[in-house]
């Protein structure tokens, strides 16, 4: 008996162009809603929880973009410390994560930083922290359509190195570790767990392998950070993220990450 196929293996060209690009959805967006010419942000963030977003808006710090043609979402703008951050609010799961990201970056974007809430797997220490993440498990579709099939995707190294020794000494503990990506949160058998857990997996999401995959398909710079808040809700009063909803730890992780893109960038010695 042959192996069992799956469509989303069959059919994959990954150095052929789409022929539906991001630039001509924007184009017709624009045109529609009679949106004027201008680019996002050159840093941006996607924030699939939504808290940072929330805050943002209840404390009047920020701004509706008028040049974002997304049809499914409001890019918001704000300043910190200086330098204006796009971000998009609650862009949950791979494939809204990516859509975004392709129309960021035809939008503008220079370098996209992606910060979600994530489950153990194999603790690092007491929730909450952060793991940026290095590489994560692809088990999801996304990534199946801008990389051959692999286990992982991985952040770009050079990146990791950049910006890695800016996030010494923030409050909330920094882990570099490997996540599991999954498109179906509530199939997280014991089973899968204890697999992945094996693999010296620290944390579950549903974004990073499949922006780890557009980001090397693209040569886009994009890092993923998760930040470990729960234990999949095994016990009641989990998903305690800290001060507002963890949106103070996070707003600390984004600053010096873009102190680290910019002073790199400038080639400002360390």
């Amino acid at each position: 008996m042959s192996a069992p196929s799956s469509p989303l293996l069959a059919n994959k060209s990954f150095a052929a162009p789409s022929v539906f690009q991001p630039e001509n959805l924007l184009r017709e967006a624009r045109r529609q809603k009679g949106l004027p010419e201008g680019s996002v942000p050159a840093i941006c963030l996607l924030d699939p929880d939504g808290d940072i977003v929330r805050r943002l808006k209840a404390e009047g710090r920020s701004r509706v973009s008028e040049v974002w043609a997304c049809y499914h979402t409001e890019l918001h703008v704000f300043d910190l410390h200086g330098t204006s951050i796009g971000v998009v609010g609650c862009v949950v799961g791979a494939p809204f994560a990516v859509l975004v990201a392709e129309q960021l970056f035809a939008s503008g974007c220079e370098f996209l930083v992606s910060i979600t809430s994530a489950g153990q797997i194999a603790p690092l220490g007491p929730t909450p922290y952060f793991v940026m993440i290095a590489k994560s498990l692809r088990d999801e579709g996304t990534s199946h359509h801008y990389a051959a099939p692999a286990d992982f995707a991985a952040a770009d190294p050079a990146l990791l190195a950049r910006i890695g020794p800016y996030l010494a000494g923030l409050l909330e503990p920094i882990h570099e570790g490997a996540t599991w990506t999954t498109d179906a949160p509530y199939r997280e058998t014991v089973d899968a767990i204890e697999a992945r857990k094996g693999e010296g997996i620290a944390a579950v999401e549903m974004e990073a392998a499949a922006l780890y995959a557009f980001a090397t398909a693209r040569a886009r710079p994009v890092l993923c950070f998760a930040h470990v808040t729960n234990q999949m809700a095994q016990a009641e009063g989990d998903f305690e993220k800290g001060e507002a909803d963890g949106t103070s730890d996070a707003l600390a992780l984004l600053a010096s990450v873009v102190r680290g893109w910019s002073e790199t960038s400038r080639g400002v010695p360390r």
